[in-house]
């Protein structure tokens, strides 16, 4: 059986769900507050100073509530720009569970004194380092669906550090990847092409086969349709060419655990819609 394959991208609506704490992310600044310069991006190094990250203003779960835990490191790419606001949140090592969910809602959140250069407040990238102890409910909606809730039983430890890898030179401060609420839907989807590149997996998954399956030998390829958010993050996968209930089910589950470097434009992040081909073959 062979890994998840993008193979294209197609135009849709843009829609997400988040699991989280229950601190909301903050609104958004509307389009109409934010300028359309493109503004310088630094590094640190001789003359810029790291943004110092404030403390974060929620109330832990007390550990003796905590049944079950769910602790992981998570690391990602921002911006934090000259107001002390995350922009362009991405991941570099993602866990591929649901920490990487509240690691991103925990960057959003985060609000820096920003760094300088030469004494003058600048848009610096960095790395972030997100440090999680977290405690696992499980939550029942009305119609009995049951899902995992997250919650955090103590402050992330945070640490910040040189940017790793390529960063965006420039940022249009009028174009979203600030501070967004990972269950925005307000950013509207892009097409792969021209001025937009293809999302980057950075991770494998492979699906597992079933056992009635596995036994009728039946093989070939499941074809889904997934947006992949501006946090490259899946969302909304949806089976185009099935194989059968549980071979389906299993390829979904799949395509939840992907995490990529998400689509770029003018050097922000964007969403896209793809199209994944998961190959169930047998020896």
């Amino acid at each position: 059986m062979r890994p998840i394959q993008v193979i294209g991208s197609f135009l849709i609506l843009f829609a997400t769900s988040v699991c989280g704490q229950q601190t909301s992310a903050p609104t958004p600044p509307s389009p109409a507050d934010a300028g359309p310069a493109r503004v310088k991006v630094y590094a640190l190094g001789p003359g810029v100073t790291a943004p110092e990250l404030l403390p974060l203003n929620f109330t832990p779960i007390p550990t003796e509530e905590c049944k079950s835990m769910q602790d992981g490191k998570i690391g990602l790419s921002v911006l934090v720009d000259t107001a002390g606001q995350p922009r362009n949140i991405m991941f570099l090592h993602p866990l591929g569970t649901n920490l990487d969910k509240l690691a991103l809602k925990i960057a959003a959140m985060d609000r820096f004194k920003p760094g300088s250069h030469d004494g003058v407040p600048v848009s610096v990238a960095v790395s972030l380092e997100v440090e999680i102890e977290s405690c696992v409910e499980e939550t029942e909606d009305s119609a009995g669906k049951k899902s995992l809730l997250l919650r955090m039983r103590s402050l992330p430890a945070q640490r910040i550090g040189p940017p790793a890898g390529p960063y965006p030179k420039t940022i249009d401060i009028s174009q979203g990847a600030g501070v967004r609420d990972a269950g925005s839907s307000s950013a509207p989807v892009e097409r792969v092409g021209q001025k937009v590149s293809a999302p980057v997996p950075l991770n494998s998954i492979e699906a597992e086969y079933t056992p009635d399956a596995k036994k009728a030998r039946i093989s070939g390829v499941c074809i889904l349709s997934v947006i992949v958010d501006a946090y490259g993050m899946p969302q909304n996968p949806r089976i185009v060419k099935s194989l059968g209930p549980g071979l389906d089910q299993n390829a979904l589950i799949a395509v939840n655990k992907y995490r990529f470097k998400p689509a770029m434009k003018n050097g922000t992040p964007v969403p896209v819609m793809i199209v994944v081909e998961v190959n169930y073959r047998l020896p």
